[in-house]
């Protein structure tokens, strides 16, 4: 099944997922395959809880389960910090079987909020 018309769209819900970031890529969003659904990404900051170090993070957009594509690349996020990677003003929407995954270069220093809504 497709993702659905955008127009067409009958039921749109907000929501927000948090996780904690760690050395491995992890999903913080997925669109299962055949969900009939697109997830559009309204933001997504990274926030590095370590009081004194610097941690990297990378976003990638994992497509059709596949392939991974970086929004963003190692992007430092200072000490008690928060950097917003992904504002309402950019347009991130996930297909089916699409994952929005984050990677940090540290485990336990980073942790990430995403605000998206579930189209269908």
């Amino acid at each position: 099944m497709a993702a659905p018309n955008l127009i067409g769209a009958t039921t749109i819900t907000g929501k927000v997922s948090g996780q904690a970031i760690t050395t491995a890529a992890t999903a913080i969003v997925s669109n299962a395959s055949s969900s009939g659904k697109v997830l559009k990404i309204n933001s997504l900051y990274i926030s590095n809880i370590d009081g004194t170090a610097s941690a990297d993070v990378t976003v990638d957009v994992f497509k059709g389960g596949a392939t991974a594509y970086r929004l963003a690349y190692l992007i430092t996020v200072p000490p008690k910090s928060t950097i917003n990677v992904i504002a309402k003003d950019i347009q991130v929407y996930l297909e089916e079987n699409d994952s929005l995954r984050l990677t940090a270069n540290i485990n336990s220093y980073l942790e990430g909020v995403c605000s998206y809504e579930d189209i269908s």
